[in-house]
């Protein structure tokens, strides 16, 4: 195909494993969507400059704070990371395969507006070394694109991953979401007939939450819109998981759907509840520490103003710790707060996660990982929820969670974290 743009960069092998996952917050929209909560601005594109110098700053100051770890994956997400400047994106790339051995046929994601993904910018995107396409589609209603605040139409959005497929891109996700205000299941049918049309090899499908302080909320508060339903929601659901297994897909997390090996390897990170850095306004991170049973979560000053000035210092002052301590994270000038996590919350957050994957934990492993074991330490709650016909054993040690219990996943996680 002659259209297709290679990538400059070739990751370089890890020759291991171990390492961490690498998330860019990138903070710039367009426009802000009325339903996000996100650390995400419209307007300032003036710090785009900024931002970008102190983006890379960061990156290099961990690398040599933690001595060049490893990176398994790097996903740019915000806000918008399709909106920024032409080159900046490759320039972060840039800086990450300077500071850090990058593993090989590293996943490397950017998450995207579809009205960002012109020819060009589909092209610079490859070039940059992005493999990974992450597609905020939401809807192929328009109305419920205008709803939601979206830049794009149904047409839009079909357009935008054909010019993904002629760049060469062949990891495209798609996010959608359901239970909107108004929305019916007809609608939602539609929607989701015509993504599968587009054969994505990825969908991620969420259910809409109304976040404090966003003005979707304030709306619905205000009668402006209905209040979303939970039982239509749960239609919704069950129509989907229905239509995308008859479709050849496989459902390997609650609200994630993949065809074959084309599972999300960053989210994979989080679910098994595995190290990442968060670098960027607002980023949150999750390092295993000396001195902390389950490490320690932290993040990033939420302004990026304040965000730029402070990397600028932690860049000039950056040197290679000896081990990494919950003392020495609060240190760093960037991070803004900071959580240790003991061991009863390390092991909840093991298990509720782990059980996110449909196909199931594997109990020895994680304990392993953990460094508790598991099963003795639920041994009544799994009892209970195994009894009550919410989770399951296999024979090879797996556990997961009941098909029945997909729709209350909450109920059997709460079990975990009251224990």
């Amino acid at each position: 195909m002659a259209d297709v743009v290679q990538p400059r960069r070739t990751p370089k092998s890890t020759g291991g494993v171990g390492g961490i996952s690498l998330y860019v917050h990138v903070p710039f929209c367009l426009s802000k969507c009325p339903y996000c909560d996100f650390n995400t601005y419209q307007g300032i594109e003036s710090q785009f400059g900024d931002f970008l110098t102190a983006v890379t700053g960061e990156i290099e100051a961990w690398a040599r704070a933690l001595g060049r770890p490893a990176v398994n994956t790097v996903f740019l997400g915000g806000g918008t990371p399709s909106y920024l400047p032409e080159g900046d994106v490759g320039r972060i790339l840039d800086a990450i395969a300077g500071s850090y051995p990058v593993r090989g046929g590293a996943e490397i994601t950017a998450e995207c507006n579809p009205n960002d993904l012109t020819a060009a910018k589909c092209a610079e995107l490859r070039s940059a070394g992005i493999n990974r396409i992450s597609m905020g589609v939401q809807s192929m209603d328009n109305g419920l694109l205008a709803m939601l605040g979206r830049r794009h139409d149904a047409d839009e959005a079909v357009g935008a991953l054909e010019a993904c497929r002629r760049a060469g891109f062949e990891n495209v996700n798609l996010d959608l979401m359901y239970g909107l205000p108004h929305q019916s299941l007809g609608q939602w049918r539609d929607t989701v007939e015509r993504i599968l049309s587009q054969s994505p090899e990825h969908i991620s499908m969420y259910s809409l939450t109304l976040e404090d302080g966003t003005p979707l909320k304030r709306w619905v508060e205000q009668g402006n819109l209905p209040e979303p339903d939970p039982d239509l929601a749960a239609d919704m659901y069950d129509l989907a998981r229905s239509a995308l297994g008859n479709a050849g897909y496989h459902h390997y997390e609650i609200s994630n759907w993949c065809r074959a090996g084309f599972e999300s390897e960053h989210n994979l990170a989080y679910w098994r509840n595995l190290e990442w850095l968060g670098v960027g306004p607002g980023a949150h991170s999750s390092l295993r520490t000396v001195d902390s049973p389950g490490g320690c979560r932290f993040w990033t000053v939420r302004s990026p103003r304040e965000y730029a000035r402070l990397a600028d210092e932690w860049f000039g002052t950056a040197t290679q710790w000896e081990s990494a301590t919950a003392a020495a994270i609060e240190s760093v000038p960037t991070v803004d707060g900071l959580e240790s996590i003991d061991e009863g919350t390390a092991a909840a957050e093991t298990m509720f996660l782990g059980l996110r994957l449909l196909d199931g934990m594997d109990v020895g492993e994680a304990s392993a990982r953990a460094g508790i074991d598991l099963a003795a330490r639920y041994a009544r709650e799994l009892g209970e929820l195994t009894q009550d016909g919410l989770l399951v054993w296999e024979g090879d040690g797996r556990l997961r969670l009941a098909e029945e219990a997909y729709l209350v996943a909450n109920q059997v996680f709460t079990r975990f974290l009251a224990s």
